[in-house]
């Protein structure tokens, strides 16, 4: 059976099944070449558009996603990854040969990609679809066997997953266990040669310690407080409109999102201004006309949904300015698109990020502001910067981190295969996505080969004058 459910006291013995399914199973899987590799994931991509109105209707009982947001954010990208792997994987599998230097003549040497053999995916619910099978498309393509664990906050598109998995692979390959936290925690007991999660730095804190206490490779997709800057030279309906959109997609639950706005002071009524008629032309003129439009996601689960609300009442309270949205139904789990103005940039919405659909702008005079809170700040996992001037653009990508950047959008760098996708610092650890996706779930194993004419045995034992001189005559290649 694919699926593992795993009730409480038969997680031991039942997870340790299936793991030890996997790696016995790993050296056949590493074995194969490019077309069996692509044959199971065509599988797995006719399964997908065979069901992708079964997807839809999962996650809008999981939490009210819009079909159109399925389509874009969870299958097209799935779609695109696909694609570009069908494209590329025997090139990658090629191995690669580097050049040899003097010393090292009558030599050849080369770098393989090896699957790294037993591997984990833990994925969040926030994209839940995505975010679990766009990492396994990588793994499987280099090779490996998988295990899957889901979030258990959106439990229609766990079903979806499992039985999508079940029917895509064999179960000695790749295997879908469901649960919750005990699970999690469960699976990071055991020995896989990689841990791949995506999720929050407290969870991330301890899957690294697991792959530490294995010896293994781990790969962190985090989140953080991802800033947009606007500069003087802005254009400020483009600005306004993208950023609307890139941070209400999803109701706001997006780990690229932009969390909060920087606008120069100059320009800053212009961007409210703006910001309040995309979000009207986006979702509706009134508050009623929101909470009914059928293009906005709702938050996951009731924690959600308070500690956002949380964020936003206390900003309030301490003196922000409500320019549009701002209302909430609990009972529903709605939070209305929201645009903040008058944030401090120590107010309680600052404090952490934001993962809903509440927008602070804050204003500032000299960009050295906003270059000393992002530096001040955890590396976000994304920085926007908006302006005509190239000095401004390049100043703010020089003098600041984060784990990837758009100029003049948001959001968009994570839909080229070509670019590699991941945090740095506390955003996360490597990264994923086309070839750096490959890359990631292998191992470059070095080689070199000896051919007839070698010139090392003149410096073996004994260390005669001669093979001193040579030596040192080596070295004095390289001052």
């Amino acid at each position: 059976m694919r699926v593992v459910k795993l009730e409480e006291e038969l997680v031991p013995r039942g997870l340790q099944e299936a793991f030890d399914r996997l790696r016995a199973r790993r050296w056949d899987v590493a074995e194969r070449g490019p077309a069996e590799r692509l044959e199971r994931l065509e599988k797995l991509k006719a399964l997908i558009l065979g069901r992708r109105d079964a997807l839809a209707e999962a996650l809008h009982a999981d939490f009210r996603k819009p079909g159109a947001e399925v389509e874009a954010t969870e299958v097209l990208p799935v779609l695109q990854e696909l694609e570009h792997v069908r494209k590329h994987l025997k090139g990658w599998m090629k191995a690669r040969k580097v050049a040899t230097p003097l010393m090292l003549a009558g030599t050849s040497s080369h770098v393989r990609a090896e699957p790294r053999g037993t591997v984990l995916v833990m994925a969040p619910w926030n994209y839940p679809f995505n975010l679990l099978v766009s990492p396994l498309v990588a793994a499987v393509a280099a090779g490996n066997t998988v295990m899957c664990k889901p979030s258990e906050k959106t439990p229609r598109t766990t079903r979806f997953l499992a039985d999508l998995i079940r029917d895509a692979f064999p179960e000695d390959e790749v295997v879908l266990v469901e649960g919750g936290a005990e699970v999690g925690e469960a699976l990071l007991r055991l020995p896989f040669d990689h841990f791949f999660f995506t999720g929050g730095p407290r969870v991330g804190r301890r899957v690294m310690e697991a792959a530490a206490r294995h010896l293994a490779g781990v790969t962190l997709e985090l989140g953080g407080k991802s800033p947009a800057v606007v500069d003087v030279t802005a254009d400020i309906d483009a600005a306004a409109e993208r950023i609307a959109w890139g941070k209400y997609l999803n109701g706001g639950q997006t780990c690229i999102a932009p969390d909060h706005v920087w606008v120069h002071a100059s320009r800053e009524e212009a961007l409210l201004a703006a910001l309040k008629a995309s979000l009207e032309r986006f979702y509706g003129r009134s508050e009623e006309a929101r909470r009914a439009s059928p293009d906005f996601c709702r938050m996951v689960d009731d924690g959600a949904f308070a500690r956002v609300r949380g964020l936003l009442d206390r900003t309030v309270a301490a003196g922000a300015r409500v320019v549009a949205g701002g209302g909430v139904d609990a009972e529903t789990r709605f939070i209305a698109p929201t645009v903040l103005a008058d944030v401090a940039p120590d107010a309680p919405i600052m404090e952490e990020e934001i993962f809903g659909p509440v927008l602070p702008v804050l204003r500032y005079e000299s960009l050295d502001e906003v270059v000393s809170h992002v530096r001040a700040g955890g590396k976000p996992l994304a920085l926007y910067v908006f302006g005509k001037d190239d000095a401004t653009v390049e100043r703010l990508l020089r003098q600041t981190s984060a784990g990837g950047s758009c100029v003049n959008t948001v959001v968009l760098h994570n839909a080229n295969p070509h670019l590699p996708f991941g945090g740095v610092g506390a955003s996360g650890l490597g990264a994923y996505h086309g070839e750096t996706g490959f890359r990631t779930f292998s191992h470059e194993r070095a080689v070199l080969r000896q051919g007839r004419t070698s010139l090392a045995h003149l410096l073996f034992p004994p260390y005669t004058d001669k093979a001193r001189r040579l030596a040192r005559l080596a070295s004095r290649l390289f001052e």
